[in-house]
């Protein structure tokens, strides 16, 4: 045993993650023949205080009735202050054995996971699931993320980490006009040049929480997951946040409309150029491995063991996106990019 390597508590394949309201029945077809790979159902933000009751009911129904093929399936319960949360929690968890997680908004601290673990481990054995259920949760709050690395060790029946910016943000009281874009007062100028110009350059206001977020999950096994992009109808800016937390070690991202569930998968998966890399480092490797060399260099850059562990990470991904049950036309294949 080796206390400097932590391995992953679980493997999924989680580049995209719809979120459907609970009360959105009408959603709940598409979501399950659609191309995302994790779905979850809101008992949340997207569900009225009057109607929380019946939200529960429906996502149950939805749960035990409705053929989700081999996606993962969660239910984003109420938050642990509110009167709601314990009951969401026995609802799911007793009546619900399709169930693979639950989610968990608003969490601050390590014991608001091991209340919820202690929770999920009793109506287990009291429902006898045959299944383990997971719990993955959301940083949205200060507090959350001030604690991070230790709510990332709090339980081994954790999964995953999702940076809830929205929430986050208003905690933060920095918010700005849609959730996940970045805000142009973020920003620093340049000294003026000879003829007296400045130029403004844009920071990410983000970088430290999701960086320290995506810290503390590899630290302690988890995988870390991006929060949502609001404006569904600027693909190219969605692309961007993606593409921007896949470079921090993010694993996915949240979805809140279909039509950034394939934008997800693209940038969550490894590319053709890649894939091409990966192969053919790994065989000159090898080649030179038999040759008694540890390292060699190739168009000027060190290759070594180091380097094949990234291109053996490269084809691992791939081949566990391959291997995904009953994947959706499309979901598995890889990006195009040269």
């Amino acid at each position: 045993m080796s206390f400097t390597v932590v391995r992953p508590r679980s493997f999924r394949v989680q580049r995209s993650e719809l979120a459907v309201p609970a009360t959105s029945e009408r959603f709940f077809e598409r979501a399950a023949r659609g191309p995302a790979d994790f779905v979850f159902l809101d008992l949340e933000d997207a569900v009225a205080p009057s109607r929380k009751p019946e939200a529960r009911e429906i996502a149950v129904r939805a749960l035990n009735e409705l053929d989700w093929g081999g996606k993962t399936l969660a239910v984003r319960i109420n938050g642990l202050d509110t009167e709601w949360a314990h009951r969401d929690i026995i609802e799911i968890v007793t009546r619900c054995p399709r169930l693979d997680l639950v989610m968990v908004p608003k969490v601050g601290t390590a014991f608001d996971v091991q209340f919820v673990e202690a929770l999920i481990a009793g109506l287990e054995r009291e429902a006898g699931r045959s299944t383990k259920l997971g719990i993955e949760i959301l940083i949205e709050t200060t507090l959350g993320l001030a604690n991070v690395e230790a709510i990332a060790a709090s339980s081994n029946r954790l999964e995953a980490m999702i940076f809830g910016i929205g929430d986050y943000s208003i905690d933060l009281r920095t918010c700005g006009e849609i959730i996940g874009a970045s805000d142009p007062r973020y920003a620093v100028l340049t000294d003026p040049d000879d003829h007296g110009s400045r130029q403004s350059h844009w920071n990410d206001q983000w970088h430290f929480a999701l960086a320290r977020i995506a810290n503390a999950c590899r630290a302690f096994g988890l995988r870390a997951i991006d929060g949502p992009y609001a404006n569904f109808g600027d693909p190219v800016g969605f692309r961007a946040s993606a593409e921007r937390a896949a470079a921090l070690g993010f694993e996915g991202k949240w979805a809140i409309h279909p039509s950034q569930l394939e934008i997800a998968n693209e940038v969550f998966s490894p590319t053709h150029k890649e894939l091409r890399w990966a192969r053919e480092i790994l065989a000159r490797i090898q080649s030179a491995s038999a040759g008694g060399d540890g390292a060699f260099g190739q168009d000027g850059v060190l290759i070594d063991l180091a380097v094949q562990k990234r291109a053996q990470a490269i084809l691992d991904r791939q081949a566990a996106i391959d291997a995904m049950p009953a994947a959706p036309s499309g979901a598995g294949k890889v990006r195009d990019v040269a």
